[in-house]
């Protein structure tokens, strides 16, 4: 997982640590400079792990962590200038707002005038002076999470690890605070590293995403590049791509034929030949109800299954001879009449079917 060009900020090299029940195993990847990379993967997964290990929290049983190019395997946290924060914040209750933000330089024994210069400039840069004499337990959650960022930005770190920091956030707060953290690492050009659930993050932050399982990086990077072609069915199902769909590839002129294990076949624009998956993103999916004229190469007729509401689109469940989902939005579905029963025609091109051979997985 190297990266030409530019010197990475982070290297890590076959890293593995256990901790109990979890791990991570022979983990290797490059971080950029300015770049923002996120990490996905389901609980269990090893993400914290990692980002703790990276932090120098936990000793790896094997591999190296190089940092701008130096060696940090063996060093101290306090020494490796970077920077945490965590779901909970873990802000000190006892200290203010300025005294929080203020504590790592103060334990860096940075003169009192630079200290104050930069605490006041971090304050101002996450809109939180007028908090500066509050106490944590006054603020709200995103208050926290602001104070939180600023005590692990004023000291400067060559890297940011934030696990889960929007998690315990309602959702006009995420949204808010997905914007201060794109906006700070603009700013700043600090380099980050997250951990979420949320795929919105991920949209709205990430330049690249990871995404990890039982302790393993099993797909690295550009964000659309791996939510489009997916590594195997796990990220696929995991990424909740709308249809995954095994069968037989057979090589037709310059397309695949997919023969599903039932159902009829349809073309992929693929060279892959076997067993394989092969996944649709359900907004890929037309429907209509009658065949229309369109250079798209798969035309299917289904009976609709299911109507499921969300939020502002619809997911119309077909059989076509095997499961197929479609998007669309509400007033589509209106219009078109849907109802369980319906009959409809499902067109998809050959381009946006993503074949997966099935001994990759």
């Amino acid at each position: 997982m190297s990266i030409s060009g530019e010197r990475p900020v982070l290297r890590i090299e076959s890293l593995s640590v256990t901790l109990g029940e979890f791990s991570v195993q022979e983990i290797s990847f490059e971080i950029r400079p300015d770049e923002y990379f996120v990490i996905l993967g389901p609980s269990g997964a090893g993400k914290t792990v990692l980002l703790e290990t990276i932090a120098g929290i936990h000793t790896p049983d094997a591999g190296r962590i190089f940092l701008d190019g130096r060696e940090i395997t063996g060093t101290e946290p306090r020494l490796r200038n970077i920077g945490m924060v965590y779901q909970d914040y873990m802000l000190f209750p006892h200290l203010t707002v300025e005294e929080n933000i203020a504590f790592g330089l103060r334990q860096k024994k940075i003169p009192s005038a630079e200290r104050h210069t930069r605490v006041e400039d971090m304050c101002s840069l996450l809109e939180i002076r007028p908090l500066a004499g509050r106490y944590p337990g006054t603020l709200s959650g995103g208050e926290q999470q602001r104070v939180a960022l600023a005590r692990a930005l004023v000291l400067r770190p060559a890297l940011l690890l934030l696990d889960e920091p929007l998690s315990a956030l309602d959702g006009r707060t995420r949204e808010r605070m997905r914007w201060e953290l794109s906006r700070i690492q603009r700013l700043t050009g600090t380099t980050i590293i997250q951990i979420t659930h949320h795929f919105d993050d991920v949209f709205a932050l990430a330049d690249r995403v990871a995404i990890m399982r039982e302790g393993r990086i099993v797909q690295v990077g550009e964000t659309p590049d791996v939510f489009l072609h997916p590594a195997d069915t796990f990220v696929a199902e995991f990424l909740g791509i709308g249809n995954i769909i095994r069968g037989n590839s057979d090589r037709a002129g310059t397309l695949a034929r997919i023969t599903p294990s039932r159902g009829p076949g349809f073309s992929a624009a693929s060279d892959i030949v076997g067993e394989v998956v092969a996944t649709l993103h359900a907004e890929d999916v037309i429907l209509s109800r009658a065949p229309f004229a369109s250079s798209a190469r798969n035309c299917l007729y289904g009976i609709v299954t299911e109507i499921i509401p969300c939020g502002s689109t619809v997911r119309v469940v077909l059989d076509v001879g095997f499961p197929l989902t479609a998007l669309l939005t509400c007033e589509s579905c209106r219009d078109l009449l849907l109802e369980p029963g319906s009959g409809v025609y499902a067109t998809f091109k050959a381009a946006a079917v993503h074949v997966i051979p099935v001994t990759s997985e």
